[in-house]
């Protein structure tokens, strides 16, 4: 338990923080995603008039992105939470906890939902690079590192643009006074 009395966390801190990480964080999940099976084409299912293409799935997740890193924000600054996290470790620590639970509900709700839209059924998806019960373990391990990426990209990016510097950087360089 850490007892937050040097961070004081305002509005552009919190929203700019979590608009910026969550953005961060959907850039860093959304380049293993498209590398790494083409999976960034299913988001495009959500979109209005649902397609399966890589435009409409980057546009789709970014918007996502962003909008989970501001529920992240929401989540860490509540008075109850912050009495618990305040070091750049502890935020790391959430961002990871965030990305598992985001990972696990969109695993199980979201994503599936986009499959059905963009009008794929099952796994295998066509564009694997690898073929049947392997290309399903493939995308659901692609599918949660990509999650712990963004919530590891997500917390440090909250902490570093609320002034949350790591241990060892924090003891080389001078903080000023505010």
């Amino acid at each position: 338990m850490v007892e937050n009395d040097t961070q004081l966390i305002d509005g552009v801190g919190r929203w700019g923080g979590g608009f910026t990480g969550g953005l961060a964080g959907g850039i860093a999940m959304g380049v293993l995603l498209h590398l790494g099976g083409n999976q960034i084409e299913l988001l495009g299912g959500l979109a209005p008039i649902p397609a399966a293409d890589v435009g409409a799935g980057w546009t789709i997740h970014l918007i996502l992105s962003v909008l989970f890193g501001l529920t992240f924000a929401a989540i860490v600054t509540r008075p109850s939470i912050q009495d618990v996290v305040g070091s750049f470790r502890e935020y790391l620590i959430a961002g990871i906890v965030f990305g598992t639970v985001l990972g696990i509900v969109a695993g199980g709700l979201i994503f599936p939902a986009a499959m059905a839209r963009a009008g794929i059924g099952a796994f295998p998806l066509p564009f694997l690079p690898v073929p049947g019960m392997a290309a399903e373990l493939f995308a659901a391990l692609l599918f949660a590192v990509g999650h712990l990426v963004y919530g590891l990209v997500l917390g440090a990016v909250f902490a570093a643009v609320n002034g949350i510097a790591p241990e060892a950087i924090r003891g080389r360089v001078p903080v000023s006074d505010r």
